[in-house]
């Protein structure tokens, strides 16, 4: 039996929701790449003309390529784990899916099977909030994820002892794969819905909050993450470029939102705000 192959190469901020799209016209396997991913589908199994005007419609917004060529069936799911390594953050941190055999013993340990959702520490946004959670206390603290993914870092917040955590996401894959992740993880703690910030209601103030997305979404949401914080509470921030720093603090300056630290990992970057009352 043959397959319809197409690799699409794009910008990670666009991956997920292109993944999505592509999902809805037939596609129904995928495997990440390095820069971007892989859709498989049963030969000629799909409707053309819908993948046609999602490629015309995002080609708009960014560089995108779409290539297809036909292969034979093969198992997705090994070669999707042959080519899904584990990682390791500053050595205390492994990030492993659940098929993965360590014999290694580190101080915290993630169990992450991603599917359709974004996080997984091979990215360098997600490595970046893990290793700068790693610096931050969450002991007892309320910890908020806002637009959580695989939930990998509720999960890490979880596992540094924070003692409540509100995950949530606007895609329905993401909640699915998240609450799997949770599960596996054993983390009770951890409340976990569909939805986007400026639609749900949280009762009390947080301690923490956690937000991997991107420049845009982060700019828009700034204000919001001010109103949920305690007085000195923090916020960590991630999935933008080293050159939009200045933007974000502008912006985050507006609310009392001060600086603390910054960090970067291959021109992406990181930036740990601190809300001055």
């Amino acid at each position: 039996m043959y397959y319809s192959r197409l690799q699409v190469i794009c910008d990670p901020d666009f991956s997920e929701i292109l993944m999505a799209e592509i999902g809805e016209v037939g596609f129904d396997s995928f495997l990440e790449t390095e820069n971007g991913f892989e859709a498989y589908v049963e030969l000629e199994n799909y409707d053309k003309r819908l993948l046609q005007a999602i490629k015309d419609k995002y080609i708009q917004q960014t560089p995108v390529v779409f290539y297809q060529d036909r292969i034979q069936k093969q198992n997705w799911n090994e070669e999707w784990e042959k080519n899904y390594q584990p990682i390791i953050v500053d050595d205390k941190c492994l990030i492993r899916a659940d098929f993965h055999k360590i014999e290694k013993e580190y101080p915290y340990e993630l169990i992450i099977t991603p599917k359709m959702s974004f996080g997984t520490g091979h990215h360098q946004t997600t490595y970046l909030m893990v290793k700068n959670q790693m610096e931050i206390i969450h002991q007892d603290k309320r910890v908020m994820d806002a637009g959580c993914g695989t939930a990998i870092l509720a999960v890490m917040a979880s596992k540094l002892g924070a003692g409540e955590v509100e995950a949530f996401d606007i895609d329905e894959w993401s909640v699915s794969n998240g609450k799997e992740n949770i599960d596996v993880n054993g983390c009770v703690n951890i409340h976990h819905q569909q939805g986007k910030l400026s639609e749900l209601n949280f009762a009390g103030k947080f301690d923490i909050i956690l937000a991997n997305i991107n420049k845009n979404v982060l700019l828009d949401e700034i204000k919001l993450y001010k109103e949920y914080l305690t007085p000195g509470g923090l916020v960590l921030l991630s999935g933008f470029y080293a050159e939009d720093i200045p933007d974000l603090l502008q912006e985050a300056g507006l609310f009392n939102l001060k600086e603390v630290k910054r960090d970067d990992r291959e021109n992406w970057a990181a930036l740990l705000l601190r809300y001055e009352a």
